[in-house]
């Protein structure tokens, strides 16, 4: 049964890519586009958020072809994947390796270079564990956001690998909205990176703040698709 949704909703293009067209619709002001840098959009000018915009439609459509053909997201293959379509630059300067240096997110030094591969690996057992899909995806992205894997991309390449995993279950993607949503965004990970590294595997309030944001946005965005959904179907009646 699943299997036809997935068919039947990913073989309509003006279902497959209607949350995306109605989010790169509602940020198509260059000022707010480039204030949401670093958090969904990665931009230093007009025509860098252009580009970058491209990616976003690219990257969505592979990921609605392997969902429409029953594929999900499961693997360091996969990853890599999304990493070379979302961050061709960064790719091409280290292409299908994790970085090699150190990385700092705030006052939270990220793991060390030759921890990354493991750590990568662990995930990946961690995740497929999990048998709730919204909870799975959300952890997916905090902790390989705290792993840092690439020596840059990794948040486009993180947050399109979690909304692939939202996707194949049928739920909408998430999105950031606008810089402040971004400000929340990055301030509640790196205060939830600094508590883990010194209570390591303790759940704390940042984490809860964290999963929290992350559930608003996807009933938001569930609420926005069904409305653009729901309107193309009044046009054809």
């Amino acid at each position: 049964m699943e299997s036809t949704f997935r068919l039947i909703t990913f073989s309509r293009s003006h279902l497959a890519d209607d949350l995306l067209n109605a989010y790169i619709d509602q940020t198509s002001n260059f000022r707010e586009l480039l204030s949401i840098k670093n958090a969904q959009m990665e931009a230093q000018n007009e025509e860098e958020a252009i580009k970058y915009t491209k990616l976003l439609r690219k990257t969505s459509e592979f990921i609605s072809h392997e969902v429409k053909n029953s594929v999900d997201f499961t693997s360091e293959i996969q990853l890599f994947q999304l990493f070379r379509l979302i961050s061709p630059d960064s790719h091409s300067s280290h292409p299908n390796r994790y970085r090699h240096q150190i990385v700092q997110i705030g006052k939270y030094l990220c793991p060390l270079p030759e921890m990354v591969p493991g750590l990568v690996k662990e995930l990946f057992y961690r995740i497929s564990e999990i048998k709730d899909p919204i909870i799975r995806a959300i952890y997916f992205h905090h902790e390989m956001i705290r792993i840092h894997p690439f020596s840059d991309g990794n948040g486009r390449t993180i947050r399109m690998a979690k909304n692939w995993m939202l996707m194949y279950q049928l739920y909408p993607s998430i999105f950031i909205s606008d810089s402040d949503e971004k400000k929340q965004y990055i301030n509640t990970l790196a205060k939830s990176f600094e508590w883990l590294h010194n209570k390591e595997c303790k759940w704390n309030q940042n984490l809860d703040d964290f999963f929290n944001q992350e559930l608003e946005r996807l009933i938001r965005n569930s609420d926005t698709i069904y409305e653009t959904v729901l309107k193309a179907g009044n046009k054809r009646e």
